[in-house]
């Protein structure tokens, strides 16, 4: 595929009337490298973050070998592209069709869970047509911790009490060849220690249950760089998980992972939108709330702009942006920083959508269609190039201890 230099030589060249996706495989290549090689322990992709099938043989060519999939498609997705991948199937509700398939025909050993229920019908789906039950199951308890250090919250759906969680570590160690303890702290955590307070309740449920635990996954959270959101350095939250792993009561040779989704994929894309019309301070674009811009829309996410247009005022204002569907609902609030001139027929590269931007696109309304091109220039921005100054420089001090 041509190559082209960044998203201005895009719109030089097709002047699209649809929005266009821009694939950066260096710097996915780059973030899976970092945490490959940095992170002390196992690092898998949280694929719902972004299923791209051009994406996924970028992360296993920079080290990412282990992949976490909640659906029996994304099972399909990962092994008919990788098939040497190793498949986790951390959903804690499944079903027992699911985890069936993903047993007996993907080679799927890993499996999450959080009930008693769930725990029945995953011994049940893998029980062999002579009523042989598997042996080589390898099982992770999710356990509910708090949210609050997080941008958004995952604490209310999934995850076991952790009253309820020494019975359930006792029964699941029972069945399992292999132990595990996860949990997940949220989506872009702002801190390193929503870790340590995670991994404490982590603490206090294996001491309780008593069982040799052989693997503890932190899950994901770990954050990138957006408008407002300039998180401590990686490494940071890589240091102190793993001080806090090593006082766990655990077995000798226990496994560490996690699972990022955002941190790996965050900066793979970006999205060339053009302005269709222009009232007062909001722009209508093509894309929106049902496509590219879902997170914009529903959760208030402000991602980095920049108009394409020559010849532009130095001075700005804020925007807010309104998608093509007829939806009132199709609203991005912002804000926006643009040119204080800009206007209809002018295009804007919307940056950093590679976490849940092409995952969350819909058809509604007839909209959703967005050509694909490879560019290469940088990401608007980035926590691995090493040029990022670093935010404990400033008064907003982050504390490892």
């Amino acid at each position: 595929m041509y190559i082209h230099p960044d998203a201005s030589a895009v719109v030089g060249a097709v002047a699209p009337d649809e929005p266009v996706i821009l694939n950066r495989p260096h710097a996915a290549g780059r973030a899976a490298r970092f945490f490959a090689q940095k992170f002390p322990g196992k690092s898998l992709y949280a694929v719902k973050a972004n299923p791209s099938p051009d994406l996924l043989p970028i992360l296993w060519a920079a080290g990412i070998t282990h992949y976490d999939v909640a659906s029996i498609a994304e099972v399909r997705l990962v092994r008919d592209a990788l098939p040497e991948a190793t498949l986790c199937f951390m959903h804690p509700v499944k079903t027992a069709s699911a985890i069936r398939e993903a047993y007996f025909r993907h080679g799927v050993r890993t499996f999450s869970l959080d009930s008693t229920e769930e725990l029945a019908k995953i011994v049940a789906a893998t029980t062999d047509e002579q009523g042989n039950e598997a042996a080589d199951l390898r099982l992770c308890v999710r356990l509910r911790v708090s949210s609050e250090y997080s941008e958004l919250s995952l604490a209310s759906k999934f995850g076991v009490d952790l009253v309820d969680a020494p019975p359930l570590l006792q029964e699941t160690r029972q069945v399992a060849d292999w132990l595990g303890v996860c949990f997940h702290v949220g989506s872009q955590a702002m801190t390193p220690f929503a870790y340590v307070q995670a991994l404490d309740r982590v603490r206090a449920g294996i001491a309780d249950a008593g069982v040799v635990i052989d693997m503890i996954d932190v899950g994901g959270g770990f954050p990138s760089v957006y408008p407002g959101m300039e998180p401590p350095p990686l490494e940071d939250y890589f240091a102190i998980i793993h001080r806090h792993f090593e006082a766990l009561p655990i077995a000798y040779n226990a496994e560490l992972w996690c699972e990022p989704g955002r941190a790996l994929c965050a900066e793979y894309n970006s999205l060339i939108v053009r302005v269709e019309k222009r009232r007062g301070n909001e722009l209508y674009i093509n894309d929106g709330a049902y496509g590219a811009l879902f997170d914009a829309a529903h959760v208030g996410w402000r991602f980095p702009v920049r108009c394409l247009a020559e010849g532009r005022d130095e001075s700005v204002e804020d925007f807010a942006f309104y998608g093509p569907t007829c939806d009132d609902a199709d609203y991005m609030e912002g804000p926006f920083v643009l040119p204080s001139d800009i206007r209809a027929g002018d295009y804007i590269e919307i940056g950093m959508l590679g976490a849940y931007g092409a995952a969350m696109r819909t058809a509604f309304n007839g909209f959703g269609q967005a050509e694909a091109f490879d560019v290469a220039d940088e990401p608007m921005a980035s926590l691995y190039r090493g040029d990022r100054p670093d935010p404990r420089a400033s008064d907003n001090v982050v504390s490892l201890r």
